[in-house]
């Protein structure tokens, strides 16, 4: 699985790099395990995979070295789609239950729960569904739900679930946009 995530991967940040038709292969997820957009992508797979097979202190190394090359925090628990994109890395904290698939994850962010957790409660913990967007600072916090096909806009602090296919914003974050409609919401 992780490698097959992997490929997913690196075709998502291709489909960014303006290449969305090249696949990636085995060798090409190792050319470019030494990139910073890349390699914090392949610490956070393995750190998962292993803390899956029970190899827990590992696990926790891997997920350190994530730490501490590129300030990224990230549940070794939480369990993330494929085509996972990290543009900017530092400062990310990712606490959420569970990320869908082609998540794009900017500098900055924090997924978690709204209160100490250290027990790690996946009820007190966003899900993230598919096809999300979470921009620059924005915060998800708690046991709340995001749609499919959302963007969360930049320093947004989404405390509530969010229906598919919107784009939040503010502080408390709001619906703006319906995604399928031109027009501004008018929801509080």
């Amino acid at each position: 699985m992780t490698m097959g995530y992997l490929r997913q991967d690196l075709e998502r940040l291709y489909y960014f790099e303006g290449q969305p038709d090249r696949k990636a292969s085995s060798g090409a997820v190792w050319r470019r395990a030494l990139t910073p957009r890349f390699l914090p992508v392949i610490l956070c797979r393995l750190s998962h995979a292993l803390y899956c097979r029970k190899h827990i202190l590992l696990a926790r190394f891997v997920s350190l070295l994530n730490f501490h090359w590129f300030g990224m925090e990230i549940a070794m628990r939480c369990e993330i789609g494929p085509g996972l994109c990290f543009p900017h890395t530092f400062g990310i904290v990712i606490g959420a239950s569970r990320i869908g698939r082609n998540a794009l994850i900017y500098h900055g962010v924090t997924l978690g729960a709204k209160e100490m957790d250290m027990l790690y409660d996946p009820g007190k913990r966003p899900i993230v569904g598919d096809n999300v967007v979470i921009g620059s600072g924005a915060k998800v916090m708690g046991g709340i739900e995001i749609g499919d096909n959302v963007v969360i806009g930049a320093n947004a602090v989404v405390t509530k679930s969010v229906p598919p296919n919107v784009v939040v914003g503010g502080i408390p974050a709001g619906i703006i946009k319906d995604q399928y409609d031109s027009g501004v919401s008018t929801e509080d």
